[in-house]
């Protein structure tokens, strides 16, 4: 369960590790590790977006918590995307479908009046 708390940036970026976002969150990094993460957040208005606004979390306490809710809203915004794309896709080609159809029941129609003449009962 430990390693689904930190989903937040599992996909977007490998480069830096989710504990240590937590952690410089929580002001919990010093040194090098906390000037390599504001030099990976100064690269990113996403991230500045994304740290600003956990920054100003009254509970720090209470920050995994949000991260959590966060990544849940984010899964289920993702997989309703998916969702409407696929059916988006199938609404995209009526007119192919149709004609894969028709052409099947040409195919078949025919087979059976060639059938028919070539082989009379």
């Amino acid at each position: 369960m430990k390693n689904e708390l930190f989903n937040i940036l599992s996909n977007s970026n490998r480069e830096v590790d989710n504990q240590k976002l937590m952690d410089y969150l929580s002001g919990k990094l010093a040194g090098h590790d906390k000037e390599e993460m504001e030099n990976w957040i100064a690269s990113s208005k996403l991230m500045q977006d994304a740290v600003e606004g956990l920054g100003k979390m009254p509970d720090k306490a209470k920050l995994q918590g949000y991260v959590d809710q966060l990544n849940k809203q984010l899964h289920q915004h993702l997989q309703d995307k998916k969702l409407r794309r696929e059916r988006k896709r199938l609404k995209e080609y009526p007119w192919i479908y149709l004609t894969i159809v028709l052409i099947l029941l040409i195919c078949v129609l025919g087979w059976f009046i060639v059938r028919q003449y070539l082989h009379p009962h």
